[in-house]
């Protein structure tokens, strides 16, 4: 069951415009369903037909391997389609016409994640369609996966959200593309930053130079991602005046953030005291986002200060929790089996150990 669209909190204003679908042509009529069981598409134009099937048909091949048991027959512009699947395939083909008639362009990676949203029985030009920021050299950010959409809207319509999930899901990503999208429609006045320093198997003394040298590397993420929305010198410009700002966590004690869109990264690694410094720090017309691995949690000794946290703040007006998974994974297809086996490896500890102490205690 889909997750439901997350409310937006009374007086929250931020953010409200920041995923706009761009505008797409109306779903064609070329998607026929004869008596015979067959599912026909007419395909408007040949240079679409091109884009659709790719070089050498090197899509159309994508396709019927994701479906063997759907014939595919292409003649001219019509695509025939004829098996138990027909009419899913069908969905997806309409589906990347209508994204490439609003001129996106598709490849094999675009391509394999719309056949996973259709398996899924989601409708890829929905996701892709939404559009986040019209970052530098023109390029413009989108949600990639579902899941990715659904953090997007919940940034968009909650005051504090935290995305939770493994690596290459976009978390941080997409948080500092809405805080962007956020400072240039003047929604709030600043952008801050901010990563618990912890010293993931590394001495944070021994590294050359003062407090800021020594935690720059820890941020340097967050530096990456801003530097990637914005040109240079813009960054520049708005890290020099304070107008963004990237800092360690310990610097917000004591602060009372208003007007900010705020982004504390690798949360997993703070503590449950840091954790609740961190969310009372946010003042009036702020928006924070909390992003987090569970699974990659580096705190020597202690308790992490998001693990349990869903269950204390559940029920808080304008407070959400989204979880994305291996499936919202945007890197290369290797990283997001490796999260899947380390998933397996862990429900499978878990089963080991359930098992042990239901053992121990029949003893």
């Amino acid at each position: 069951m889909p997750a439901p669209a997350p409310r937006a909190p009374r007086g929250s204003s931020i953010g409200r415009s920041a995923l706009i679908p761009s505008p797409l042509p109306a779903p064609s009529e070329a998607l026929q369903a004869p008596a015979d069981g067959q599912v026909r598409i007419l395909v408007p134009g040949n240079h679409l037909m091109v884009s659709l099937l790719g070089q050498h048909d090197e899509l159309l091949r994508l396709v019927e391997r994701a479906f063997p048991a759907v014939q595919i027959l292409v003649r001219g512009n019509e695509i025939t389609l004829a098996g138990p699947d027909a009419a899913r395939v069908g969905r997806l083909f309409e589906d990347l016409v209508v994204l490439l008639q609003a001129g996106q362009r598709l490849d094999a990676v675009e391509l394999g994640r719309s056949i996973e949203m259709v398996k899924a029985d989601e409708r890829p030009s929905e996701v892709l369609s939404s559009e986040l920021l019209r970052a530098a050299r023109g390029r413009t950010v989108r949600p990639k996966t579902a899941g990715q959409k659904r953090y997007a809207e919940a940034i968009a319509a909650n005051v504090v959200t935290f995305g939770i999930g493994p690596a290459g899901t976009g978390k941080s990503y997409l948080a500092v593309a809405l805080a962007v999208g956020a400072l240039l429609e003047k929604s709030v006045n600043r952008i801050i930053l901010c990563r618990p320093a912890v010293e993931a198997g590394e001495r944070l003394g021994f590294l050359p130079g003062d407090l800021m040298a020594k935690v720059d590397p820890y941020l340097r993420p967050l530096y990456d991602a801003l530097y990637d929305m914005l040109d240079a010198d813009m960054a520049h410009r708005l890290l020099e005046r304070g107008t963004v700002e990237v800092a360690p966590l310990a610097f917000m004690r004591g602060r009372t953030l208003n007007g900010s869109f705020i982004i504390l990264d690798e949360a997993q690694n703070t503590t449950p005291e840091q954790m609740k410094m961190f969310l009372t720090r946010i003042g009036f017309g702020s928006k924070a986002v909390v992003t987090g691995d569970v699974t990659q949690i580096d705190l020597a000794a202690g308790r992490s200060g998001l693990v349990g946290l869903e269950q204390i703040l559940t029920g808080i007006e304008g407070l959400t929790f989204v979880h994305l998974s291996q499936r919202d994974v945007v890197r290369h297809r290797i990283v997001a089996d490796i999260v899947s086996a380390y998933e397996a490896a862990e429900r499978e500890r878990l089963g080991r150990e359930g098992l042990g102490r239901e053992g121990v205690a029949r003893t």
